[in-house]
């Protein structure tokens, strides 16, 4: 005789695994928790793995040698800088061609804002601050990479810019916002 077969629960047992299987071979990857864009109730989080390679901000934070504050105020100046770069273009074919003469154009309120908040930036941080933190945050360096620029290789160097750098992220989030003054 056969046997009765059971009924399985119509509830989801598991959850579905998004996060990719087949890295390249170089990858650098940190989970990161973010809000699940498939969600049906708002809030909900699920698992994402983000590049560090080319992230010195984003390495930071995954290993936790920056908290939250400082991160939030590192992407800020990143964005700020982004929005007021006014670099070579690309060109539009989609324009008419008027003797290879491009016409420039205006500057947008969300740019001149962007330029303003710099221009406060780098009188808090001071030069060195300033270029510091061009150096990690725009052009991506490591303190070794920062130190080799200035002609300063030793380890101790390395360890100062460091806590430099950390001096500075602290300003960061205090200039934008992310975090308020200790007493």
């Amino acid at each position: 005789m056969a046997r009765a077969k059971r009924n399985k629960s119509y509830r989801l047992t598991k959850v579905h695994d998004r996060r990719s299987r087949d890295l390249p071979l170089n990858a650098e990857v940190a989970a990161i928790e973010v809000d699940d864009p498939l969600a049906l109730e708002p809030g909900e989080k699920i698992v994402a793995l983000r590049s560090i390679r080319n992230d010195p901000l984003g390495r930071l934070h995954s290993h936790r040698q920056i908290d939250e504050a400082q991160y939030q105020g590192g992407r800020a100046f990143q964005n700020d800088w982004e929005k007021a770069e006014r670099g070579p273009q690309a060109v539009d074919p989609t324009r008419e061609y008027v003797d290879g003469v491009q016409k420039r154009e205006p500057i947008t309120e969300g740019q001149r804002k962007a330029v303003l908040r710099l221009g406060r930036v780098e009188r808090e941080l001071g030069a060195d601050g300033a270029a510091l933190v061009h150096e990690v945050l725009v052009m991506g360096l490591s303190m070794e990479q920062v130190g080799q620029r200035r002609n300063l290789r030793t380890q101790r160097w390395r360890d100062y810019f460091g806590r430099r750098f950390g001096e500075c992220l602290d300003r960061l989030a205090l200039i934008y916002g992310f975090a308020t003054e200790r007493r």
